[in-house]
């Protein structure tokens, strides 16, 4: 049965065990996406009901942590990408803001202290595992791909491009 056939409550709890699946599914030695820790929260403030804390292995960076939350329609998700730039602030934005015509369905904004963060949001009813492998890959991809060159950028004393393994 589609979840919006359902009651809110049997969907919210069908969703949650969907996610609870592929995060156990991921763990596992053979998962996709080197996840290599995972938690989730009951949320009590009502703004959410639900909320995982995933811990992917990067290659650019050593961890990429993607937050989801689900929320009453929808899950949102992010990922801390860097911290605020401290030098080329303007360059920094600019080269962000046009990486973002290039993601599928996410996005970098700024967040609290001017850190930026990749984010975006699909209807909760989406919520299967190609959806949460496209969150996931996406997620390490672009964070991968576009890591280097706004460290560069943003922290240019402290930063230095790895080389390639």
């Amino acid at each position: 049965m589609p979840l919006v056939d359902l009651p809110e409550e049997e969907a919210m709890a069908a969703v949650v065990a969907r996610i609870d699946g592929w995060v156990a599914r991921e763990l596992a030695p053979d998962g996709t996406f080197g996840l290599v820790a995972a938690e989730r929260q009951d949320v009590t403030d009502r703004t959410a009901s639900h909320r995982w804390y995933l811990r992917f292995k990067g290659d650019e960076k050593d961890f990429i942590t993607v937050w989801l939350t689900l929320r009453q329609r929808t899950l949102q998700h992010e990922a801390q990408f860097m911290p605020a730039p401290e030098e080329n602030v303007a360059a920094v934005l600019e080269y962000l803001m046009r990486r973002n015509t290039e993601l599928y369905g996410m996005a970098f904004c700024l967040g609290t202290e001017d850190a930026v963060y990749l984010v975006g949001k699909v209807p909760a009813s989406q919520v299967d595992d190609d959806e949460l492998d496209r969150i996931a890959g996406s997620s390490i991809l672009y964070v991968d791909d576009h890591f280097p060159t706004a460290m560069t950028l943003g922290h240019p004393s402290v930063y230095r491009r790895r080389p390639h393994r």
